[in-house]
């Protein structure tokens, strides 16, 4: 993203706003609620238009102009969103949520490898996969929502929030599930979140926005531990 400008409206939510995220990396997006970080992510997934700046991804050493594209069109490119909240399909089974992550052309030809690999994954959705979405624990829902991405066989996971709502030691066991899915996929991963300690177990880097913008780039979870901004906002010192 280089110098990003968007909002809903007339009100502005992201202010300027440029980050890298680098192939293999993951990089958190450290944030308190209200200061932009969904946007941002929406912006990214083509769910909302830049006002202003863009938004590429690069690979094989071709540019890819994100803001002129849909948010189909994205996902076709291998970028997949864990959404905040988990936006499942309550009324759908567990197994019929799961073949919907696999609804775009490129993840079809890959359920009979992908489908086996979240039950081994995630044990409990293999027991549950006739039991409908809604009627699941929030810790069971959000691995829901981290294994339907996974079924489109994205190179690069987008995670919003994986926190909100859940206990402690859910929050723990969803964000190691989360570095392990990534270092046996080769995923690269960006992910949203105000979590400090949760989220630096498992970035490599990151980035701090505040009121929609980026205050400080940490080049390593050290230099965010002894940022200012942090301790004041994460750390209570």
């Amino acid at each position: 993203m280089r110098d990003v400008a968007a909002g809903y409206g007339a009100v502005r939510v992201l202010h300027g706003v440029s980050i890298e995220v680098r192939e293999g990396e993951t990089v958190a997006l450290l944030g308190t609620n209200g200061n932009g970080k969904s946007t941002l992510i929406k912006s990214i997934m083509g769910m909302l238009t830049p006002d202003a700046g863009e938004i590429y991804l690069e690979s094989g050493g071709t540019r890819t102009d994100l803001t002129r594209r849909s948010t189909e069109e994205i996902v076709d490119l291998g970028i997949a969103l864990v959404p905040e909240g988990r936006r499942l399909f309550p009324r759908l089974t567990v197994e019929e949520n799961l073949l919907l992550g696999a609804y775009r052309p490129g993840a079809r030809a890959d359920i009979d490898r992908n489908l086996p690999f979240c039950f081994e994954a995630f044990p409990v959705l293999r027991e549950r996969r006739r039991q409908l979405a809604g009627s699941m624990s929030g810790g069971e829902q959000q691995m829901l929502a981290v294994a339907r991405a996974l079924m489109s066989s994205p190179r690069i996971l987008l995670v919003d929030e994986p926190s909100v709502g859940l206990a402690p030691i859910l929050v723990t066991r969803v964000i190691a599930k989360i570095r392990e899915l990534k270092e046996r996929y080769q995923l690269t991963v960006l992910m949203a979140e105000q979590n400090f300690n949760q989220a630096t177990k498992i970035a490599d880097r990151g980035y701090i926005i505040v009121h929609g913008r980026i205050e400080f780039e940490g080049r390593t979870t050290a230099e965010l531990r002894e940022n200012e901004l942090v301790k004041k906002y994460y750390l209570g010192v």
